[in-house]
Parts: C-alpha cells; structure tokens; sequence
C-alpha cells in the first residue's frame, strides 16, 4: 500500500506535524528520511527492513555504512546517504551536549552521561582525556588516542603535555572496552599508577580513570557501577 492510500494519521510526515515527532516509531522516522518507497515497498516498508537488516535497532543502523545499506533492495545510494547524514548528526548532537565548559564535574556517572554516547557502538578501544579546571569545571575534552579492539595506547608523556598547555588543574581520563567487561586489566592498572605519578611534580591532579561498556562503567576512585535509570 502506498504512504498516500493511508489515513492522514498513519502517514509519517501528517503524524509528526500533527503529534510531534516523539509519537512515530523509529520505522516511521527512517521513513520519513527514505521519502519514497520501491515497487511494491512503501517508505514505511523498506524502513523496516533497513532497521531488520541493521539488527533491530538504532545502534546497529549508525553503525550500517553506505554500501552496506545500498546492499539492501530498495535502498539507493541517495536514501542511504541521507539516513547515514542523519545518523551522523544524532551522534554529534550527543557529543555537543551538554554545554560541557557550564558543568562542574560531581562523579564518575557524571562522566558516563557525557561520555557514552560517544563511545557506545564503537568497536575498537579509545583513550579521551577530560581537562578540569580547580573549580572542577571542564575546560575540555580531546581524544587523546585510538587503538584496536582489545587495547590504545595512553602516552604518560602527551597526556602531561596537554594539561600543562591547557593549564589544567585536574584530568580525569576516559577509554572504554568494546568487550562488554569494564574491569581495568593490569596495564589500565600500571598506566593510572604511572599517570598519577608524572601528574605530581606538577600538582596536577588524576581525578578518575573511567572504563566505559555497555550500559556499566568501571571507576577507579569509586569501583564498578551502573548508570541510574
């Protein structure tokens, strides 16, 4: 059935202008960015199969590359495009908020809420460092290092560097493991000890070290938590 043969609710865009976007399904949002269905397929239709194919949810869809949903009947270099774009601004949106120089920083689940949602479907290891001012404001944040699936290197020597040029009073630093275990092996263990060491001539100080998963965060000030709902 055509998006046109079904009654003005149903239809993706009359319901987002009449509702609000919050009342369409994710299938119905895809649709909404394919435009126009193929054949047979309707928008809705061949948004549902490009959510089926990426595994059911918005995380495997931004993780989908434009060849592999081209891949995908009824999908065109044009549609795939413009899903992957939208895709790509839902993560920079996340990234930007919130205003992180406003916010003082009061704990690890602090750090999880900024952090996750740009280390949450990524399948290789990276290093982030979070730059604190004495009021524990943030001045910024910087990857400092991007590595493979089990480990990145967090250069002591670079990381000392970066906080004395940004006059850093505190840094608290960041990586995740894509395994799912955000238990810290012994070199998360031996790189913090080595970290809070070079820090000290500088009086500099380590906040955290917080190890990123999925949906469960390792912090060596506090141990191993899970976000509040």
């Amino acid at each position: 059935m055509k998006i046109k043969e079904l009654g003005l609710d149903e239809r993706p865009r009359e319901k987002m202008i009449g509702k609000g976007s919050a009342s369409l399904s994710n299938a119905e949002l895809v649709a909404i960015l394919l435009r126009t269905g193929c054949g047979q397929e309707n928008a809705i239709d061949l948004a549902r199969k490009l959510l089926t194919e990426s595994g059911g949810d918005l995380i495997g869809l931004a993780k989908m590359s434009v060849d592999r949903m081209c891949a995908i009947s009824g999908i065109g270099a044009g549609k795939a495009v413009t899903v992957a774009a939208a895709m790509e601004l839902g993560k920079r949106y996340y990234q930007q908020e919130p205003k992180m120089e406003k916010i003082p920083i009061t704990g690890a689940e602090m750090v999880y809420r900024i952090m996750y949602p740009i280390m949450k479907d990524l399948e290789h290891e990276e290093c982030w460092a979070i730059f604190l001012n004495r009021a524990n404001f943030v001045i910024c944040k910087e990857m400092l290092s991007c590595g493979g699936l089990t480990s990145t290197i967090i250069d002591t020597k670079i990381i000392v560097k970066k906080a004395i040029e940004k006059q850093a009073s505190g840094i608290i630093l960041v990586h995740n493991h894509p395994s799912g275990n955000p238990r810290p092996g012994k070199a998360d263990v031996a790189a913090t000890e080595k970290l809070k060491k070079a820090f000290e001539p500088f009086e500099i100080s380590l906040v955290d070290h917080i190890i990123i998963s999925d949906r469960i965060y390792f912090s060596f000030a506090n141990g191993e938590a899970s976000p509040s709902k």
